[in-house]
């Protein structure tokens, strides 16, 4: 047995035995965009009105979350993975959150939340960054857990959020007058 599959069965043969752990683990993974959306809004609207800059960083933040998504998706089309509860023998895992039995490599779920995770670090406020960071490896949990994804799929996430991060960072210059006009319209930065 390989080192991916000893590792996903280390986390996921909690799955199905420890009720709060399932409920809490498979509410992150069914609803990781959902909690990175209401995170993005509430930093948008507690940040002091004048903080452009920090908003410019939740602007790169959310662009690198999309475009770990777009990475995602030529990878998914190069090098396709099956999921585990497609090559597992039945009752080796527990699946807890329906899922098709697309590609699960990269996990796109754990690639957009380093995207933001790493998007924002340092370019906005502490608190904002932390809490997509703590989502972030939550969520790259969560999605071994509930049986969706192999640990190298999560792993290999993490990295095309970094990458996504940088190019987002590299483009930001570009995306500054963007932010001003988003901003105008809220009427911030004065």
């Amino acid at each position: 047995m390989d080192w991916d599959v000893l590792v996903y069965h280390f986390f996921n043969q909690f799955a199905g035995h420890v009720p709060v752990l399932d409920w809490f683990f498979s509410k992150i993974a069914e609803y990781s965009l959902e909690m990175y959306a209401v995170l993005f809004v509430m930093a948008w609207f507690t940040l002091p009105k004048q903080e452009v800059g920090k908003r410019h960083g939740l602007l790169l933040a959310g662009v690198a979350g999309v475009l770990a998504l777009l990475i995602n998706f030529v990878i998914s089309h190069v090098w396709y993975r099956p999921r585990p509860f497609v090559t597992l023998p039945e009752g080796t895992y527990t699946k807890l959150i329906p899922h098709d039995p697309d590609a699960s490599f990269p996990s796109d779920h754990t690639s957009g939340s380093f995207g933001f995770a790493f998007g924002s670090a340092d370019r906005t406020a502490n608190w904002v960054s932390r809490s997509f960071a703590i989502l972030a490896v939550l969520v790259m949990i969560s999605r071994v857990y509930c049986g969706v994804h192999y640990p190298t799929d999560v792993l290999a996430s993490v990295i095309v959020g970094f990458i996504a991060s940088r190019i987002s960072w590299k483009l930001s210059g570009r995306l500054v007058p963007l932010t001003r006009r988003i901003c105008q319209v809220f009427g911030y930065g004065k």
